[in-house]
This record gives structure tokens, C-alpha cells and sequence, in this order.
């Protein structure tokens, strides 16, 4: 009875962690279809590009990320293992779902009619949360962060680095379909976005959560190299690098 029992409870805990990280894909699908897109604004990594596809041939960012993050997901299953690729995949597939149903049936309009510091501030603290909640609970927001990971082993760059380099050449980008202004503030979404990812995976201090469901939860080490991941970040959007 107490084998049954603890299996479980490991059940419920792995339930809790999945819905939480579900919750964290459906505020940045949200966000970045309601706040970026309707805004005209683009995004670093992944997103970015499978913005700027939507931008430039109409290709739905939901089928974008999915032709961008599959050949990753094969990298990570041979690199890293199944149960890895798996995992990854459910938080890359939620996102294309939320994104594809928000496109097809929200009626949601959240234009600010060109005052662009509001979707750029709205734009950084949602899709804060929704990557802190992800990366908080062991999950990856993309395949780009996978990648990130896989190069700075490989290269021996900091993870910091790999990420200023990716996303200043999608900002680049950003240029050649997005005017001057949008692009600028795409930049200040995208490093309120770190500080609130560093906020979101470092509460509290002690070593557990409280999810909905008041099962206490260990911080996975991911956490902390979340933290880190995007207190680099920050010092690159504030061009500070090492």
C-alpha cells in the first residue's frame, strides 16, 4: 500500500509540474500573438524568426516554431535521450496549439494604435512569466534554448554569449522587415522579458514551491541555470559583456 501510494503521489507531481508548465505556453502564446504580433513587434530566438516568416510570406508562427524546433528535438533525443526530447516536445507542441487556436478563434484585439512602450512593457512581463514559469519547472521554452545550451558546450562560449549572438542576428532581421522603431522596442521588450525570468525562477528563496494544487515542489536545477542564463541576458540588453 505505501509503494501505491508514493507512485501516486510522484504521479500528482509530475501532473502539477506539466500543468504549470502548460500554464507558462498558453501566457506566451497569448502574449506573443495578442501583444507582439497585433503590435507589429518581433522577438528574439525562435519566435522572432517564426514572426518575421508570419511578417514576410504569412506562414502561421505556430507551424513556424514547430519546422524551426523539430530538427532540434532529433538533436536533443541523440544528444540527451528520449525522456528529454519528450518533455521538450509537450512544451513546443502546447505552444504551436495555443498560438494556432488564438490565431484561428480570438477576437481579442490588443492594438495600441502606435503607442509601442505599452506592448513593449505588456510584451516583457507576460512572456517573463510565461518562460519563467516554463524554465522554473524543469521545461524549455524552444528549441532555440536547447541549441543555446548545445553550442556553448560545444564552443565553449558562455550561455550569455550564445544568446546575444542569436538574438541580435534575428533583431538584425528584424530590420529588413520591421521599421527602426519596432525593432527598438522589440529590444526593450525583450530585456524586461530576462529581468522578469530572473524574478519568476528565483522566488521564493527556500527550496520549494506551492503550486495550485498545494503539493510542494523541489526548484529542479534548471532553475538556477535559468537564473543565470537570464541575469546574462540582462547584462547583454544592457551591453555589458565578458
Amino acid at each position: 500500500m505505501k509503494r501505491t501510494s508514493l507512485t501516486m503521489q510522484q504521479v500528482k507531481t509530475e501532473a502539477s509540474k506539466l500543468a504549470i508548465m502548460l500554464l507558462g505556453t498558453f501566457i506566451l502564446a497569448f502574449a506573443y500573438y495578442h501583444i507582439n504580433f497585433q503590435n507589429h513587434l518581433s522577438e528574439g530566438g525562435f519566435v522572432g524568426l517564426a514572426l518575421l516568416g508570419k511578417y514576410a510570406t504569412g506562414l502561421s508562427p505556430a507551424i513556424g516554431m514547430l519546422l524551426l524546433d523539430i530538427p532540434v528535438m532529433i538533436l536533443a533525443w541523440y544528444l540527451k535521450g528520449w525522456r528529454f526530447m519528450i518533455q521538450a516536445l509537450l512544451g513546443v507542441g502546447a505552444f504551436s496549439l495555443f498560438y494556432d487556436g488564438f490565431e484561428r478563434y480570438s477576437t481579442l484585439v490588443m492594438s495600441f494604435n502606435g503607442n509601442l512602450w505599452i506592448p513593449a512593457v505588456l510584451s516583457g512581463v507576460l512572456t517573463g512569466i510565461g518562460a519563467g514559469i516554463v524554465l522554473r519547472f524543469g521545461g524549455a521554452t524552444g528549441g532555440d534554448d536547447i541549441l543555446a545550451v548545445l553550442v556553448s558546450r560545444w564552443k565553449g562560449w558562455k550561455l550569455g554569449t550564445v544568446f546575444f549572438v542569436s538574438d541580435a542576428f534575428v533583431l538584425g532581421l528584424s530590420l529588413f522587415f520591421l521599421p527602426v522603431k519596432e525593432t527598438l522596442y522589440t529590444i526593450l521588450a525583450v530585456w524586461i522579458a530576462s529581468k522578469v525570468i530572473t524574478y519568476v525562477v528565483s522566488i521564493p528563496a527556500r527550496g520549494t514551491v506551492v503550486t495550485t494544487s498545494a503539493v510542494k515542489l523541489p526548484i529542479p536545477s534548471v532553475a538556477t541555470k535559468a537564473v543565470n542564463v537570464a541575469s546574462q541576458r540582462t547584462a547583454v540588453a544592457r551591453g555589458v559583456t565578458h
